[in-house]
């Protein structure tokens, strides 16, 4: 099997799509890794193949309006206003990344193209005359009548409205129907047709599979979903070997396991205040703690109780701690999850206000703490919750560890392509 794995974003969106990749290779199978250029030394250290994306969107990570919309900061008629202007902005950095998509999936040779939402690659599966599979990291793009979509921040509403929630996340993704539409005709030479931009069917209106890279014990199942729908458990890329640096060593071998602070790529609008905050939270939890600046931008600065460091592989440190306080990205819950120990869940947007619910809800974090209303007093008190579930914590790690993840997307996309596969290996004979 040859595959094309597509994704674009940032670590939460390419990490799964990595650890997929490695578990093709094991399984004697061959993945091309399409991604930001950003994240070929990612794929390099784990000895998989690589082709390059232009960074599209991800170049206004650092643009301060867009940080200041993330985090909330522009509200009612001027927030609406500034979305409008940020899709304005995506559109043509998202068609530079369309622009480089084209002549990898042509060059690849791939049997099928895994993608995820961000990326519309089903267009160049078409192409190629092969199966299209979504792989998605969270609910929210299948359709159902269980619960509402929950990406979209909305009220509670009666049951019968569920499946309608799930029309907004279609409309945000048709914002992009144009430039994708002008790639598809130009680019890619394909016709126009009814249903084109349809993440979940293909050409001939069947449904296509779709590969939940998350936990069943995590997320609930809906029982309505179609039988093309797969939840496989998380896509964990398998530990490599790190050195710490020896101040972070010396850290944690000089007192009780510390609590963990980072919130990913999420930006706040002040740094140095969410530095403040955090620091005086953790000390009137009576607690230490490592804070990570990563892409988001906590500024503080360290002290005896305090370490302060870029990044660490999170499979390697979250074991180490006594709690993780973080965004409520999927990847980033997920490694808590698997490290068996409690959250401390600080939601900014998109499905990270689902996860915290989903990780109070389990009982292996207090309520969630909203970025917006972040305070010492508040993710102090939290954090002292936090430490009293670590024994619900680690139940549900022996629970999450033992789902087959990667092995069994692997398992469902050879059985996908064995039917296409075998009528190859005929005509060869």
């Amino acid at each position: 099997m040859k595959a094309l794995l597509v994704t674009h974003g940032t670590r939460g969106d390419v990490q799964p799509m990595l650890a997929l990749a490695v578990a093709l290779r094991e399984a004697g199978h061959h993945a091309l890794l399409a991604a930001p250029a950003s994240f070929a030394p990612a794929a390099r250290d784990n000895g998989v193949e690589f082709a390059a994306l232009d960074e599209g969107p991800n170049r206004l990570m650092d643009d301060p309006v867009v940080r200041r919309a993330v985090d909330g900061g522009y509200r009612g008629l001027r927030g609406k206003i500034t979305a409008l202007r940020t899709a304005g902005r995506i559109k043509p950095l998202m068609a530079d990344v369309l622009r480089d998509l084209g002549p990898v999936a042509r060059a690849s040779g791939a049997d099928v193209v895994v993608h995820t939402p961000s990326v519309p690659a089903q267009h160049v599966a078409e192409l190629l005359g092969v199966p299209a599979v979504l792989a998605t990291f969270q609910p929210g793009w299948v359709p159902t009548s269980a619960f509402p979509c929950p990406m979209v921040p909305l009220p509670r509403l009666p049951r019968f409205l569920n499946r309608t929630t799930y029309l907004t996340v279609s409309a945000t993704l048709r914002a992009f129907a144009g430039i994708v539409e002008k790639w598809r005709v130009r680019d890619l030479g394909l016709p126009r047709r009814k249903g084109e931009h349809d993440l979940l069917h293909g050409p001939d209106g069947r449904d296509r599979w779709v590969l939940q890279a998350f936990s069943p014990a995590a997320s609930p199942v809906a029982p309505d979903w179609p039988a093309s729908v797969h939840t496989t458990g998380f896509w964990y890329l398998p530990s490599g070997p790190w050195t710490p640096p020896a101040r972070l060593s010396e850290f944690l071998a000089a007192g009780p396991p510390p609590v963990y602070v980072g919130f990913g790529s999420m930006a706040g609008r002040d740094a140095e205040r969410t530095g403040r905050t955090v620091v005086d939270a953790v000390r009137a939890a009576g607690v230490r703690a490592v804070l990570a600046t990563g892409w988001g931008g906590i500024d503080a600065a360290a002290s005896p109780d305090v370490l302060v460091i870029d990044q660490a592989p999170h499979d390697w440190l979250f074991p180490r701690m006594a709690a993780v306080v973080h965004h409520g990205g999927g990847g980033t819950t997920a490694a808590a999850l698997a490290a068996g120990v409690p959250q401390v869940v600080c939601p900014f947007v998109a499905d990270q206000p689902y996860w915290a619910s989903r990780m109070h809800a389990l009982g292996v974090a207090p309520r969630p703490v909203r970025q917006q209303r972040l305070d010492a007093d508040t993710l102090a008190a939290a954090i002292t919750t936090a430490l009293t579930l670590r024994s619900r914590a680690a139940d549900v790690a022996h629970v999450v560890r033992a789902e087959p993840g990667t092995g069994e997307a692997v398992r469902l996309l050879e059985e996908l392509l064995e039917p296409r596969l075998s009528t190859m290996d005929q005509s060869a004979v």
